[in-house]
C-alpha cells in the first residue's frame, strides 16, 4: 500500500480546509493525536507508518461539515479520502474513530444521520488512532483530556461505551500529556 507522506497529508488538509483557522485547528489536532499514538508504539506489533498516516488523516472530514451534525465528519472524511483514490485501509481511520466506535445499533437507536452500519475499528492500527484521539479535544480553547475525564464524558452514551473505553485503557494505559500540554499551552482537564 502506498502511504502518503506527512507533507502530502498536510497539503490535503490545506486543500480541503475552508479557512486558515479551520486548517490550523484540525491539522494541529491530527498532529497531536499522532504524537499521542506514537507513545504506544513500543511493544505493540503494528504498522507504525499506517498509524501515523491514519492519525494525520482521521479528522479530515471536519472540513466538509458546514451545517450538518458533527457525527457525520467520519463518514464525510471516509468519502473524501475514497474520492481521492486512497486505499480503504486509510479511509477507515476517518469513519471508525468516533467515540469508542459506533455500532449499527447506535445508529438506529440514536437515529444518527449516517448510513446504518458498524463504524468500529477492525485493526490494531485503527483501534490505536481511535484511542489516541480521545485525549485531545478541538473545543475552544483546545484541551487535553485525562482518561478519567473522557470516561466521564462518554458515560452519557451508555455503560457499554464506558466499558469499551476502560478495556482500551487497560490494554494501552494512559498517555503522558504533560510535555504536550507544556508545548502547546493547552490545559489538561
Amino acid at each position: 500500500m502506498d502511504i502518503p507522506t506527512d507533507d502530502e497529508i498536510r497539503a490535503l488538509h490545506r486543500e480541503y480546509a475552508p479557512s486558515r483557522e479551520a486548517f490550523e485547528l484540525v491539522h494541529e489536532h491530527c498532529r497531536l493525536v499522532c504524537s499521542i499514538a506514537e507513545q504506544f508504539f513500543a511493544g505493540v506489533d503494528i504498522d507504525t507508518d499506517l498509524v501515523r498516516a491514519g492519525a494525520l488523516l482521521h479528522d479530515i472530514g471536519v472540513y466538509r461539515l458546514e451545517s450538518t451534525a458533527y457525527v457525520r465528519h467520519g463518514v464525510l472524511g471516509h468519502e473524501l479520502l475514497a474520492s481521492l483514490g486512497l486505499p480503504v485501509e486509510l479511509c477507515r481511520f476517518a469513519s471508525c474513530h468516533t467515540g469508542v466506535g459506533i455500532t449499527r445499533d447506535d445508529v438506529v437507536r440514536q437515529a444518527l444521520p449516517i448510513p446504518v452500519d458498524d463504524y468500529l475499528p477492525r485493526t490494531p492500527e485503527e483501534e490505536l488512532v481511535l484511542y489516541a484521539d480521545k485525549f485531545h479535544s478541538k473545543r475552544r480553547p483546545p484541551v487535553f483530556l485525562t482518561g478519567a475525564t473522557f470516561a466521564a464524558e462518554i458515560s452519557r452514551f451508555g455503560t457499554d461505551k464506558v466499558e469499551r473505553f476502560a478495556a482500551l485503557r487497560e490494554r494501552y494505559g494512559d498517555p503522558s500529556l504533560t510535555a504536550l500540554s507544556e508545548a502547546t499551552g493547552y490545559a489538561v482537564v
